[in-house]
């Protein structure tokens, strides 16, 4: 019937479908009967998501793409075109999702929601420190909506469950020495994980499915999503994220632990980890006294 359809032979079929683990989707195949989804998948549709966002619809333009390289990239590319403050564009398959220090986010079709949001600023991009932490305050929000628990934040912009990382923030920022400025937000959120996915990613990992007893559907995910980030971008338009700071705190994983942090040049510090600033630097207690940190990878020390 689908060799019918596309007007292909039944080999190449069967040839197309061998790549769909690449994608992260299982397919299960009886010789003699065809092939089934191992696991039921259901595309995001822009519609749905508006409807689920009820009266905060008319703050966002929603598209949804089948494949892209990177939801960010393009969303700077029409950034810099006069796209609207509020444009979210999310992406069933990324080829070149991207994460902090040139890393690759991996996702596979229908396992998660890799998206992005324009975000517009009256003020220059110099005076938005600490954005990447309040919205790790907006992630975490919306997760517990849907009652997840143990969910944390990692300085400066994971977000954590105990098994793995849950989710990543990349922001991107345009604009002028004085402003205004044009932010893009990336969130890449792993909804589930299929063994196929776990396989290609180079760290411990995690999935709404491990956190939430009943996991909310994509569309009713990224609603909820868009709704508190527009709450604390709001915010932080108005406070900074010195009103979102202790929250923050609240919900780090190493807060008041022996942490190391690899800082840019490759460098390494050692102390604890005591909060963070209004601006969102990492506050580290070492043998010299109290560091600032403002950008590096930080992992837990043995106690």
């Amino acid at each position: 019937m689908l060799a019918s359809q596309l007007g292909i032979s039944r080999a190449s079929v069967c040839n197309a479908l061998g790549n769909m683990a690449d994608c992260g989707v299982p397919v299960q195949r009886i010789r003699g009967r065809g092939y089934r989804l191992a696991q039921p998948w259901q595309p995001l549709q822009a519609g749905e998501v508006l409807a689920c966002l009820d009266r905060d619809a008319a703050k966002f333009a929603i598209e949804i793409l089948p494949q892209a390289a990177s939801s960010n990239s393009l969303l700077l590319q029409r950034a810099a075109l006069g796209a609207p403050s509020g444009s979210v564009l999310a992406v069933e398959l990324q080829t070149a999702g991207r994460g902090r220090m040139g890393r690759t986010w991996h996702s596979g079709l229908g396992g998660s929601l890799t998206f992005s949001l324009l975000w517009r600023f009256d003020c220059a991009v110099h005076k938005l420190s600490g954005l990447s932490l309040a919205v790790g305050v907006a992630v975490v929000r919306a997760l517990r909506r849907w009652g997840a628990q143990g969910v944390y934040l990692k300085w400066p912009n994971d977000i954590l469950s105990e098994q793995g990382k849950l989710a990543g923030v990349l922001i991107e920022a345009q604009g002028d020495m004085l402003g205004p400025s044009a932010v893009v937000i990336g969130i890449g959120l792993n909804c589930a994980l299929p063994m196929s996915m776990q396989d290609r990613i180079d760290q411990a990992a995690s999935a709404v499915t491990d956190v939430c007893v009943s996991p909310p559907s994509r569309a009713r995910l990224l609603a909820s999503l868009l709704q508190e980030l527009a709450g604390v971008l709001q915010e932080f338009e108005q406070e900074g994220f010195a009103a979102m700071q202790q929250e923050w705190e609240r919900h780090h994983l190493y807060q008041n632990r022996p942490v190391r942090v690899r800082i840019g040049d490759g460098a390494m510090v050692q102390g604890v980890a005591r909060g963070v600033t209004a601006r969102g630097e990492l506050r580290l207690e070492t043998e010299q006294g109290m560091q600032l940190v403002n950008s590096g990878e930080i992992e837990a020390l043995q106690r």
